[in-house]
């Protein structure tokens, strides 16, 4: 039998699936499930485009419901006292500039059930936390990206 992948996460991300989860749950199972039956009372299945859209709304919740039971299932918190205090690791945030032109980037890296770019929130998988993990402040590390290669330098880990 093959493993359950884990999903290293923080409390607080754990949290926010568990209540997408019962958000879901509660609410939005309730609304599809009215609007399947809004739309089976339009008739003729067969060309009922509401009713196609209701069910594959209910699909993919349904897909929602499930994907999220197992990431909080197979959830492994990383605690404070887990990390170290001077190294890039999972559920730091790290801030670098890149070399030579000095942008400065911050990120916290976070599993891949939390990743959210667009809060700063980078998965442990990707490109960047990769090469980051385990590095150091002052450390110069080449991250490999879609782009090409790129030069950072460490600058504080919090």
């Amino acid at each position: 039998m093959a493993t359950e992948k884990v999903f290293p996460m923080t409390k607080d991300g754990k949290e926010k699936l568990e209540k997408e989860l019962e958000y879901l749950k509660s609410v939005r199972r309730k609304e599809v499930v009215e609007r399947i039956k809004v739309a089976r009372s339009f008739g003729d299945l067969s060309e009922n485009s509401e009713y196609d859209s209701a069910k594959e709304e209910q699909a993919f919740v349904e897909g929602r419901i499930t994907t999220l039971e197992n990431m909080i299932r197979n959830a492994k918190i990383i605690e404070d006292d887990e990390l170290n205090s001077d190294q890039v690791t999972l559920g730091k945030t790290v801030t670098f500039i890149e070399l030579p032109d000095g942008d400065e980037e911050t990120y916290t890296i976070v599993g891949s059930a939390e990743a959210d770019p667009f809060e700063g929130k980078i998965s442990n998988d990707s490109p960047i936390a990769k090469s980051l993990i385990g590095q150091k402040v002052n450390d110069e590390v080449t991250v490999q990206t879609p782009g090409g290669e790129m030069r950072v330098r460490i600058i504080s880990i919090k």
